[in-house]
This record gives structure tokens, C-alpha cells and sequence, in this order.
């Protein structure tokens, strides 16, 4: 049986969106069931000359979606990315059929703040979080009890990639605060958010936002040293190991093995 069948669907790009020259989504038809949780990861493989490359990305769509979107970041040196980026609507794309990953909301314990830490591509479990909760929202099948407080940082405001769609959620619901903020804005004058780097900016919007070892699960999603400089602060204020979540997308010179999602 070719793998392709049995461990992988063939899924075709349905849409691309390019945010900058080494930043953008794409959207693939899944021809079967691919059923997921909100922050979990699918495996996509695209067959080379010699052998198949495959690597776990998070998911940005909701289950709620027909298709699965993906928010990409062009890392010089990576192995699958550059064959990634060369793809556009009708190009095929292996997906594995069954989901990856535990990077998911938790709502059962009892704690109903929920701290998102993102930098770049990072952000894309969290959108799947905001689009899952703001459907059910709208379909009275979510009441508004848990609150989700997201930074999330980029070197410019034209690589946060869904910024409209976070600030709509956040205008309208009260369970949804977005902080975006820049750490390059001498390369973007015209942006009138906040600057600087999540880890700067976190002790300022945990006060603001009542947030406290004892009442808040905190979830890290982006470059290591952000998660590694996140976790100290968090664990400073008494936030246990035990509700916090992480995880950190390493670059193929940082790291030599595998991690998601380069």
C-alpha cells in the first residue's frame, strides 16, 4: 500500500497569503476526517528526490473549519520550508491523518485566565484558541468564563499576520485581550502599538490584568529564548510549573535536533 494512503492524505493548497517576503499562510482541502483540538500540530510532508520530508506545524484554523490553515516563516537553512514556500493553490502537500501534540487550552482546572505568550509564527495555536471560542461564542455554546490575555510580539506589525482578525475578537468580546507589540520600531515608524519584547512587557500587563500565580494558566509559544526568559518571570511571581505550557519553535542553527515547526 503506498504510505502516502495509509499513514498520509494528499492534500492540495486551496489559498496562499503572503505577509511578507518570508512570511505566509496557506490553507489546505483535507479529503477525509482529520479531527483535532485547538493547539494541536499536523504533520505535512513534501516527497524530494531522495526521500520524504515531514515535520509538525501548529494549526492555525479551528475544528470547527473545513480546511486546515497553517502560518509558515521562510528559515534560511531549513530542510522542509524552503520546499514549502515554493507551493501555491493546486500544489499538493502530504498531511498525516492523525493530529500531534498536548498545547491545548485548559479549562478543567478550575483557573479561568489563560496567559498566551507568542513571538512570530508562534502565535498560531493561539489563534486556533480565539476562532474556536469566539464560533462558540457566537453559537451560545460558550458563556464567556474563561478569559484569554495574549502578547504577542513581532519585529514589525506586518509579520503579525492576523491582526485584524485578533482585534476583531478582542473589540468584540469581553473574554478576548490582545496586546501586539514590536521590537524593531525604528523599522516601522507608523506603528502606534506597543514596543519591545513580550518578556519586557509582561510584569506591566499581569498587574494590569490581575493576573497571579494562584488564577492563571500561562502558555508560551515561540523563539526559546522568549520561553526560557517568560518562564523565570512567571515562576518569580509563583506561577508552578504545573500551569504553565510551553513550547518553542527552534531555528536549524539552534538546535540540531528536529523541533517543530522548521
Amino acid at each position: 500500500m503506498n504510505i502516502a494512503d495509509d499513514e498520509f492524505y494528499r492534500t492540495r493548497i486551496s489559498r496562499r497569503e503572503d505577509f511578507a517576503p518570508d512570511l505566509w499562510m496557506v490553507r489546505v482541502q483535507v479529503p477525509g476526517e482529520f479531527k483535532f483540538l485547538p493547539g494541536q500540530r499536523a504533520t505535512l510532508g513534501v516527497q524530494g528526490l531522495n526521500r520524504r520530508h515531514e515535520r509538525p506545524y501548529s494549526i492555525v484554523s479551528s475544528p470547527y473549519e473545513r480546511e486546515i490553515e497553517f502560518f509558515f516563516e521562510l528559515v534560511p537553512g531549513g530542510e522542509l520550508m524552503p520546499l514549502l514556500h515554493k507551493l501555491h493553490p493546486g500544489d499538493e502537500i502530504l498531511t498525516r491523518k492523525i493530529p500531534e501534540g498536548h498545547f491545548t487550552l485548559n479549562t478543567a482546572s478550575g483557573r479561568q485566565n489563560h496567559l498566551l505568550i507568542s513571538t512570530g509564527t508562534g502565535v498560531a495555536p493561539f489563534v486556533s484558541f480565539a476562532r474556536t471560542l469566539y464560533r462558540e461564542w457566537k453559537d451560545l455554546k460558550f458563556r464567556g468564563q474563561h478569559t484569554l490575555h495574549l502578547l504577542n510580539g513581532a519585529s514589525h506589525s506586518w509579520e503579525f499576520g492576523y491582526h485584524q482578525e485578533l482585534l476583531r475578537v478582542a473589540r468584540e468580546t469581553p473574554w478576548f485581550k490582545y496586546v501586539p507589540t514590536v521590537t524593531r520600531p525604528w523599522e516601522d515608524t507608523q506603528w502606534p502599538g506597543e514596543k519591545g519584547r513580550v518578556d519586557d512587557l509582561l510584569r506591566k500587563y499581569a498587574d494590569r490584568w490581575n493576573l497571579t500565580g494562584s488564577n492563571t494558566t500561562a502558555y508560551l509559544s515561540g523563539h526559546p529564548r522568549m520561553v526560557e526568559n517568560v518562564k523565570a518571570i512567571l515562576k518569580h511571581v509563583g506561577l508552578a510549573k504545573e500551569h504553565l505550557r510551553e513550547q518553542a519553535y527552534w531555528a536549524p542553527d539552534e538546535h540540531s535536533a528536529a523541533q517543530p515547526p522548521f
